[in-house]
């Protein structure tokens, strides 16, 4: 009896809810528990009666997750890396005006956990940072350039929804950054994400060789969560299906899911060299292998390019082991008869001689004719004030220079270049931290590949992809807590020597 009962008082004591359970406000638990009850009785019914037993049932499971993960922060945080990296798209099978989707959802469920200890008066350290600083100018502007938008265009559910949406991913930023404070938390929500992506790709692969009538059937099944169904679920280059295939997973979109991949593969690569690695050292090999081929599968240029970029950056600056494996791998590349259509479609594009291609540089060329009469504050998140002009560009740096100018442009790339100097000014004390090391290199690559990335995709700043937006922020924030590891571990050496 008293076992039980010690193994639930740890269990409510080490809980995310503790602020709540024990707080001596418990009128307000009383008032929550009440008002779950009705809600879950009457929405149960309506539940049953909208959409059936099964849909009402499998709602209520995940209802049941969802108190899980307001339990301990590392499950909401598991919840939201696992809808980024295999479920990006779902949403709920039923309106409230709109269709929530998963990863909203999980979003909430994090930020309440976090923010809860603060709304009932209990003592914290919020983490400000240079880095922090930037987001919030960022932030702000988006705001400003989003009303300021809306004086040509109308203002939709649609619009309002995708627009809070990117606020709630920058805000994530924050979130991580204060709630990310010891290598062990660092490191193993990157293993979630190498894993998770891990999974994507497996996925990937399969639907990719099984037989397309198949796929077809599995990829439309997820159109009760919102997903495309149909002849439509399967991808080609070109949309031409006379040409090769390309790997979508659940991801829609074969860039959408390189994107993952290219920041996945850029931080596992640094846990080859890894004392203590997150996964046992045959499975960080056979991680890289499934996400490397998958990725090829996707016939994503730009993240392919990405991805070595980043790898190869990675190994010169500190795994330089891994640079003659570099080579064998380019020169397989270059021989293999199975990848020469690979190779062959990767040189049209850098010569510009395919299609694909040139409908790029046409957009590149609208964008800058639109950005110069544009130029400072752009056109806002609504759409273009002119007939003559559009916003769709393949591009994160030109779209945030659409949408916020150059001032919003230069921002961002003040942040992007804040997290690339203190990276380089305390990488000399994360490699005295053996555990930290391997995630401080990993984490930072995968900045370096979305950035190398953005320069031909827009998904890290699309108000269409919420899932790479917030992919792309929890990235920042994991490498800002990094750093702000490496800085907490100097200063205890200082006062190690200090007192000595």
């Amino acid at each position: 009896m008293t076992d039980w009962r010690t193994t639930i008082q740890d269990l409510l004591e080490n809980s995310a809810l503790r602020p709540l359970i024990f707080s001596r406000h418990r009128w307000v638990l009383i008032v929550i528990a009440v008002l779950l009850a009705i809600g879950v009785s009457v929405g149960g019914g309506w539940l049953i009666v909208e959409v059936g037993a099964l849909p009402a049932m499998a709602l209520l499971v995940a209802m049941g997750v969802a108190l899980w993960m307001l339990c301990d922060i590392e499950i909401a945080y598991l919840g939201v890396i696992g809808i980024i990296t295999l479920l990006p798209f779902a949403s709920l099978p039923f309106s409230i005006g709109f269709k929530p989707t998963f990863l909203d959802l999980a979003l909430l469920g994090l930020f309440a956990v976090w923010l809860l200890p603060y709304f009932l008066g209990e003592e914290q350290q919020f983490e400000a940072t240079p880095v922090g600083a930037l987001v919030l100018v960022f932030a702000v502007m988006a705001v400003g350039t989003f009303v300021a938008g809306l004086g040509h265009a109308a203002l939709t559910v649609t619009l309002i929804r995708r627009f809070a949406e990117t606020l709630l991913s920058l805000a994530l930023f924050y979130l991580v950054v204060n709630t990310v404070r010891d290598v062990g938390r660092l490191g193993r929500l990157m293993r979630w994400l190498i894993l998770g992506a891990t999974g994507a790709a497996v996925l990937g692969i399969i639907l990719y060789f099984l037989p397309d009538l198949l796929t077809i059937r599995i990829l439309s099944a997820l159109g009760r969560l919102g997903y495309p169904t149909g002849a439509g679920v399967l991808r080609y280059i070109r949309d031409d299906p006379s040409l090769m295939q390309r790997a979508t997973s659940t991801s829609v979109d074969p860039n959408v899911l390189g994107s993952l991949l290219n920041v996945a593969i850029a931080m596992t690569v640094p846990q080859l060299f890894a004392k203590r690695p997150l996964l046992p050292r045959w499975m960080t090999v056979a991680c890289l292998g499934v996400m490397g081929l998958c990725l090829g599968l996707t016939v994503s240029r730009g993240t392919m390019a990405a991805a070595a970029l980043a790898v190869l950056c990675v190994s010169v600056l500190r795994y330089r082991k891994l640079l003659p494996w570099i080579a064998v791998a380019v020169l397989l590349v270059m021989v293999l008869p199975w990848t020469q259509a690979y190779i062959q479609h990767f040189v049209e594009g850098v010569q510009a001689q395919d299609l694909s291609m040139k409908m790029r540089l046409g957009e590149y060329k609208d964008a800058f004719i639109l950005i110069g009469r544009y130029p400072w504050l752009g056109v806002g998140f609504a759409g273009a004030p002119d007939i003559d002009i559009y916003t769709a560009v393949a591009s994160m740096y030109l779209t945030i220079a659409e949408r916020m100018g150059l001032i919003g442009l230069a921002v961002f790339l003040a942040i992007a270049g804040t997290l690339l100097v203190r990276f380089w000014r305390w990488r000399k004390v994360a490699e005295r931290v053996p555990d930290l090391e391997p995630l401080w290199y990993g984490i930072h690559a995968a900045i370096v590949g979305g950035l190398i990335a953005g320069l031909s995709d827009r998904y890290f700043f699309s108000l269409d992809f919420h899932h790479s937006v917030t992919l792309f922020w929890l990235i920042v924030g994991l490498a800002t807590a990094a750093v702000q590891l490496a800085i907490a571990q100097n200063q205890k050496s200082l006062d190690v020597k200090r007192d000595a």
